[in-house]
C-alpha cells in the first residue's frame, strides 16, 4: 500500500472535522441526504457522460492502483539490466533467453524476447516506444476521470446551494427557519469544495505521478535493452541508465558495480 496516499487522506480529513469540531460545531448539522446525493450522484452522472464506458467500469482498478505502493523502483530495474549486459557479454545475447522466462514484467520481457530474436534495434526502439506511448494514453484516462470528478463536484455544490435557497426564498412565511435553512443550503456547496479538494483532485495527481514512474521505468527498459542489444560494456549500460536517476538514487544502484 502507499503509506503517503493513506496518510494524507487521513489527515486531510481528520483535519476539517477537527476545525468543525474545534468551532464548536455539531458533525450531525453538516449530514445533508439530499446534497449528498445532488452531489455525488451529480458528480458521476456527469462524469459517466464525459467519458466512454468501459473507462468507467474501470473505476474500481484505476482507484485501486492509486493506494497501491509501486512494485519495483528505478534502482533495482537498473542493476537487473546491468546483470543482463554481464551475462550477455560473458555468454551472448542468447543466454537471456533463459532470463526472459524469469522475467515477471511483460513489458521488460517482451524487450528482451526481441532482441533475442535478433529484431532490428530500430524496430525494437518503435515497438517498445509504441506500447509506452498507449500505456501513457491508458493512464492519463484513468487520471483524467478522477480530475473531471473534481471539477464537476464545486459546480454541482453550488447548484444545490442554489436549489436549496430558491427554496427558502418561497417559504419566507417563517422567518425563524430562515438560519436553518440557510445553512442547509451551503451545506452542498461545503461538500463539493471539500470532496474536490480532499479525494478527487489529490487521486487524480496521484495517479499522474504513478503513471510518470512508470512510464520512466519502461523507458529505463527499453534503453537498457537497446544498449544490451548494441553489445555495450556492463560499466557503459549502468552509466547509461544511472542518467534517468537522481544523483541521491544513483547510490542505489552500486551493488551492479560489486560483482565487477
Amino acid at each position: 500500500m502507499d503509506l503517503a496516499t493513506i496518510i494524507g487522506f487521513v489527515l486531510a480529513w481528520g483535519a476539517f472535522f477537527a476545525s468543525v469540531i474545534m468551532e464548536g460545531g455539531d458533525l450531525k448539522a453538516f449530514i445533508n441526504p439530499s446534497a449528498l446525493v445532488l452531489v455525488f450522484g451529480g458528480t458521476f452522472g456527469a462524469t459517466m457522460m464525459s467519458f466512454p464506458m468501459h473507462e468507467i467500469k474501470q473505476l474500481p482498478s484505476i482507484l485501486k492502483h492509486a493506494f497501491k505502493g509501486g512494485d519495483e523502483n528505478a534502482p533495482a530495474v537498473i542493476t537487473k539490466l546491468v546483470s543482463f549486459a554481464e551475462r550477455a557479454r560473458r555468454e551472448g545475447l542468447l543466454a537471456l533467453e533463459e532470463e526472459a522466462r524469469d522475467i515477471t514484467d511483460e513489458f521488460l520481457k517482451k524487450g528482451v524476447q526481441l532482441a533475442v530474436d535478433g529484431t532490428d534495434p530500430e524496430l525494437v526502439r518503435v515497438i517498445m516506444q509504441t506500447d509506452i506511448a498507449f500505456l501513457e494514453e491508458r493512464h492519463n484516462s484513468g487520471a483524467n476521470v478522477f480530475l473531471t470528478m473534481g471539477g464537476f463536484a464545486p459546480t454541482l455544490g453550488v447548484i444545490g446551494t442554489v436549489a436549496g435557497l430558491v427554496h427558502m426564498l418561497a417559504n419566507l412565511s417563517d422567518p425563524s427557519s430562515m438560519g436553518p435553512s440557510i445553512a442547509a443550503a451551503f451545506i452542498a456547496t461545503l461538500m463539493g469544495v471539500s470532496s474536490a479538494n480532499l479525494l478527487f483532485l489529490p487521486l487524480g495527481n496521484k495517479l499522474k505521478h504513478r503513471s510518470q514512474g512508470e512510464l520512466l521505468m519502461k523507458e529505463i527498459m527499453m534503453e537498457g535493452i537497446l544498449a544490451i542489444q548494441a553489445g555495450d560494456n556492463p560499466r557503459v549500460v549502468e552509466e547509461k541508465l544511472k542518467a534517468f536517476l537522481s544523483p541521491k538514487e544513483r547510490t542505489h544502484v552500486q551493488t551492479a558495480d560489486a560483482g565487477r
